[in-house]
């Protein structure tokens, strides 16, 4: 819940002109469209448009994404918004079953299976967020609960999906978000793993080995290399560090050199 319209624009002009004046003509060719390193914001709903707006003045192709859509088309939901109402926009990015979600607003495995169902059936690229609590993880639980995630909020349809790369998963431990707190590398490693794994017993090694996987949780410039080094992991999901034109740019240009060195 950061940044309205006029805010979006500014982020925007402000990011373009980072771009412009610190990232090298490598790291230009990297990201974007064509590129090895793809980026995508989730502004808040009243921001979308202006988003858009926007981003035709920045020199990188970065998609634009709802941080939250109903399952039904339409109807008596006051206060949501539903997958055509966004694709009207020229929008086809969305999350689902966010960490605050779940946390504030009694979003379940249900109900975010029901969330990516509809959305990958209409044509959206499903970023669906799994992770455990602090209590969960101290309780030993973190596979039990990415495993129940897992399998009750991703439909099993949904593999088809994976292989086309439209349904991508982040990882994000919920202790982690926002605290400054972030799990070891080696602890990242194995929970990218077992998803992997739990990727190639549902739909097999190929999906598992082409499906993207994100880890967010208190992602900075500081560690975004680090993180991106590790051989489970595809990308980042990023919160507090994304909201900031700055940071928001620092972490790209570091995704880009991390990619090129590898």
């Amino acid at each position: 819940m950061n940044r309205g319209p006029r805010e979006t624009e500014e982020f925007f002009n402000e990011f373009a002109g980072l771009v412009d004046t610190t990232f090298n003509a490598a790291e230009k060719s990297t990201l974007g469209v064509g590129g090895r390193v793809q980026a995508a914001i989730f502004p808040p709903t009243v921001s979308l448009a202006a988003a858009l707006q926007a981003r035709s003045s920045s020199p990188l192709r970065i998609e634009v994404g709802a941080q939250n859509i109903h399952w039904e088309a339409q109807g008596a939901f006051t206060g949501e918004i539903s997958g055509p109402m966004v694709r009207q926009l020229g929008l086809n990015w969305a999350l689902v079953g966010h960490s605050e979600r779940r946390q504030y607003f009694g979003e379940t495995n249900t109900t975010a299976l029901k969330r990516t169902e509809s959305l990958l059936k209409q044509g959206f690229t499903v970023i669906a967020c799994l992770g455990e609590t602090l209590e969960e993880r101290q309780s030993h639980r973190t596979q039990a609960i990415l495993s129940d995630q897992f399998l009750n909020s991703i439909g099993e349809d949904s593999g088809t999906q994976a292989r086309s790369k439209n349904l991508i998963i982040a990882y994000e431990p919920v202790w982690a978000i926002g605290t400054g707190l972030t799990p070891t590398l080696a602890e990242i490693e194995a929970s990218h793993e077992f998803l992997r794994d739990l990727i190639a017993k549902r739909w097999g090694t190929e999906t598992a080995q082409s499906t993207l996987l994100l880890y967010g949780g208190s992602v900075t410039p500081q560690n975004i290399g680090a993180i991106l080094r590790c051989t489970s992991v595809d990308g980042a999901l990023v919160g507090g560090a994304s909201v900031k034109p700055e940071s928001f740019a620092a972490l790209l240009k570091l995704a880009a050199q991390t990619i090129d060195r590898n």
